[in-house]
This record gives C-alpha cells, sequence and structure tokens, in this order.
C-alpha cells in the first residue's frame, strides 16, 4: 500500500462564487466517502500522484480525524485528515506528534472562496484540540506561501512522489502558555525578595544558621470550593514533594485555612488530616479564619544537611524523570491533576520521600503546576542552561496523552539531572525512572522528537528570576 503523508492540493480551475457560504465540520461516514472520493478525482486522475487510488495506512487508523468543508445544503468542497504521525520508533503509539495531510479541493472551489485556508486553520486547531505538542505537513512546494501566511514553519525540504515538497511545522504554544501564565510574572514580582544565593526561585529555602528547610504553597481557591477534601490532601502533597526535591526529611507542617463556616472548614481538615496520617508528619500550628472566601496554604519545614538545589545543572548532563505512574485523573480535572496518591498506602507515600536522596542529583525540581516540560524550564533557567527533552522516552502512564502527561500536575514527579552514568539508586518499586534528555549550552526547553527534529516548547526564561 502507498503511504504518503503530504498535505497535497490541486491546481486552480473556474471558481465558484467568493461569496459561497459553507463551514468546518468533523466528517461523519458520508462525508467521508465523498472526501475520499474527492481525493482520488484529484490526486489520482487529476494530478497522477497515484495509480488506482490514495489509500494508505492512516484511512484505516481509528484515530485518524477527517475534517470537511461543506455547503449550507451539504455537498463536500474540500477535506483534510490529521493523524499521529507514522514513525517507525513510536510502534504505533500517540506521542502528541500529529500530521495533517490529504487536503484536496473542488477544482471550481479553488479560487476567492478561502475553503483550503479554512480547513488548514481548522485542522491546527483540532490537531491541538487532540493534545499535540507537534503537527506537521509535508506539502507541494508551489503551495508552501498558502501555509507560511497561516503562521507555518518551513522545516526543509522533501522529495515526495517525485515531486518538491517542503516539511513545515504548525507551532503548538500550549507548553509555553502554561509558563507564561503561572510563572513569567514572578521576576518582577518578587524583585528584592531573593533568598538566599544558589536557591532563587527554588521549590524550598534552606534556614540560615540551621539545618532547616522550609517550603510553601497555596492551593486555588476554586480548587478548595469545589473539593475541598481533595484540598487538604493536595496541601500536604505538594509541599511534600518540594521538601523531596530538596532531599529534606519532613519536620512538620503548619496551615492557613479559609472557610466560610465550620461546617465546610471541617472538610478541608478532614482531607489535611488524612494526608499527615498517611504520611506521619504532625502539624505543627497554624490558623483558621471562618467567616471569609475559601482558602488553603501550607508551609513545611524539613531536614538535610546538603539541600539539592533546582539550579545545579550543568551542559553535558543527563536529564531524568522519576514519576509514580499508577493511578489516573483525578474525577473533575481530566488532562489537568494526575492522582498518584490517593490509592497509596502510608508506607509507600512515605518511601517516595527518600527519592531525590537516592539518586543524589546535581539538581531535582518537583513537577508542579507548570508541568513536566514547565518544571523543567525553571530548573534550566535557574541553571542557566538548555534543556532537551526526548518526547519518545519521556515515561508516561497508560490513560494519559503526551500532551497532558507534559502539562499536568502529576501528583508525584521528580525531574533531575546528572552526570550520564549515574545511577539511579535504591529507589521504590512502584516509580519509574529514566533518563529522557540532556543538558546543554543556550536557555529554554526544547522537545527532541524520534525523526532528530527539536521544536522549541519554551523559549527562554520561564519566570524571569534568572539563573540560582
Amino acid at each position: 500500500m502507498t503511504v504518503d503523508n503530504g498535505i497535497l492540493t490541486g491546481i486552480r480551475r473556474v471558481p465558484v462564487a467568493a461569496t459561497e457560504a459553507f463551514i468546518v465540520v468533523e466528517a461523519g461516514p458520508p462525508e467521508i466517502d465523498a472526501y475520499r472520493r474527492l481525493r482520488r478525482e484529484v490526486f489520482v486522475r487529476e494530478q497522477g500522484l497515484f495509480e488506482g487510488h490514495d489509500r494508505d495506512d492512516a484511512d484505516d487508523d481509528p484515530r485518524t480525524v477527517v475534517l470537511v468543508a461543506r455547503t449550507t445544503d451539504g455537498e463536500v468542497l474540500g477535506g483534510v485528515r490529521l493523524h499521529p504521525a507514522p514513525h517507525a520508533s513510536t510502534a504505533g503509539r500517540d506521542i502528541a506528534w500529529w500530521r495533517g495531510s490529504r487536503l484536496a479541493v473542488l477544482p471550481a472551489a479553488r479560487h476567492g472562496v478561502g475553503v483550503g485556508a479554512a480547513l488548514v486553520r481548522a485542522a491546527c486547531a483540532r490537531a491541538e484540540a487532540a493534545g499535540a505538542l507537534r503537527f506537521d505537513a509535508q506539502v507541494q512546494a508551489r503551495h508552501a506561501a498558502l501555509f507560511t501566511r497561516l503562521g507555518w514553519e518551513v522545516r526543509g525540504d522533501v522529495d515526495l512522489l517525485g515531486q518538491p515538497h517542503v516539511l513545515v511545522d504548525w507551532p503548538i504554544g500550549r507548553v509555553q502558555r502554561l509558563a507564561t501564565a503561572t510563572k513569567a510574572p514572578l521576576g518582577a514580582l518578587l524583585a528584592g525578595l531573593d533568598g538566599p544565593a544558589g536557591f532563587r526561585g527554588d521549590d524550598g529555602v534552606p534556614v540560615p544558621g540551621s539545618d532547616l528547610v522550609a517550603a510553601c504553597d497555596a492551593i486555588l481557591p476554586s480548587m478548595v470550593e469545589r473539593d475541598p477534601e481533595w484540598a487538604g490532601w493536595c496541601a500536604a502533597l505538594v509541599n511534600l514533594n518540594d521538601l523531596t526535591a530538596m532531599g529534606a526529611a519532613p519536620v512538620g507542617l503548619l496551615d492557613a485555612v479559609g472557610a466560610r463556616d465550620a461546617s465546610f472548614a471541617q472538610r478541608i481538615v478532614a482531607g489535611l488530616r488524612s494526608a499527615v496520617q498517611a504520611w506521619e508528619v504532625p502539624v505543627l500550628g497554624g490558623h483558621t479564619q471562618l467567616g471569609v472566601p475559601a482558602a488553603l496554604s501550607v508551609t513545611a519545614l524539613g531536614r538535610t544537611s546538603r539541600p539539592v538545589p533546582g539550579g545545579g545543572a550543568s551542559p553535558g548532563e543527563a536529564l531524568r524523570l522519576t514519576a509514580d505512574l499508577g493511578g489516573g485523573w483525578r474525577p473533575g480535572y481530566t488532562g489537568a491533576q494526575w492522582d498518584s496518591s490517593s490509592h497509596r498506602t502510608g508506607e509507600q507515600l512515605r518511601a517516595l520521600g527518600g527519592v531525590v536522596g537516592s539518586l543524589a542529583p546535581t539538581a531535582a525540581k518537583d513537577v508542579s503546576m507548570s508541568g513536566l516540560v514547565g518544571s523543567t524550564g525553571m530548573l534550566a533557567e535557574a541553571s542557566g542552561v538548555r534543556a532537551l527533552v526526548d518526547v519518545e522516552r519521556v515515561p508516561t502512564p497508560r490513560g494519559a496523552t503526551h500532551g497532558d502527561w507534559f502539562t499536568c500536575f502529576p501528583g508525584f514527579a521528580m525531574v533531575t539531572t546528572d552526570r550520564p552514568t549515574a545511577d539511579a539508586g535504591d529507589l521504590p518499586g512502584f516509580v519509574t525512572s529514566e533518563v529522557c534528555g540532556e543538558i546543554t549550552a543556550g536557555a529554554g526547553v526544547g522537545l527532541r522528537w524520534p525523526d532528530g527534529v527539536v521544536t522549541e516548547a519554551v523559549r527562554g526564561p520561564v519566570t524571569g528570576m534568572g539563573a540560582a
């Protein structure tokens, strides 16, 4: 079966009226049949690129999506398909690399109507909705201007079916948008509030004159209102993760709770109580305020004589992800919060506290609200380096797309760096730890794909706080 993953368009002919109304929709079976007939007319009969038919494996992939432009009376004017990019090393896995292909438009609708451009725009939006972190296409060189005009970036030339083509990428900004929304204002906002040298912007901070490490996190008020027990649990979870990232053993927690009444406060405290019982970490004190909007923050104290910085990485080191891939999406937070902790025993949860100590890395960062890639960007910024993430090698749980996993709060996940030959040490048997990238000179975070292409996920600093 002939395989072709290019977006191909036919030559212009007599146009329909520029006022012809059409909409772009996801195709059902009748529209897919019409789209395939149109493809055969364009690519087999008109252009002679194929003999007999232009079908390939992507047509049989159940994940393939077909978009069509149709008139108000149902006539299909054009169509395009998008699907996970075929590559030998992915073995059929969806690693958030999608491809657009087989763009075909009726000869009478190729001029002045905008069908082709509308289909391309719709395909970009649909690919991002599918969780793509890379979306590319191989287009006939004579049509490359259409794509560059729509914002696509030219990657290089390629010969396909005896015709000159251009490989183009649609720049997907999902990771950059998340990093910008959650972390970009911090540099200016926190100017003049710098902590000890070497730990600026870290998950926790060494307390001067002691072996104590302090960490503090607040839970989103909307989450406290929506799911107070879960908010209480997570308030302990995220702070203990911060201590783990510093290589510190927990000593205790301080909590600050705001609630509209005692009944609601009790629900928050119930979640926190369950957590501290599981982790066997005491609440040393805190503050509770009733008659106010929901609010929750926790401060954690831990001890270590050798705190691990988030800014200790150097070029030439390996990038590692160590994560608990068990569990699943928290109900109501699919794609945003992975719950790896609520089903674990207390013994298992406490074992996670020794992960960074076992790894003994040069730098460590807890994966937080900026996601895996954004948190890696924070480590890179604090270290004054660039990180390259090998997409295919990142441990990812079943039930999560790479797009969601790279941008969600993962429950328990640590990004660390060390020399390439470093041993992972003695880790709990239920965690997964893999080298999945490298540290180089430069800035930001690049995603390296199985074909060797690197796309920019984070361009430059994440927080603006600079090197630690």
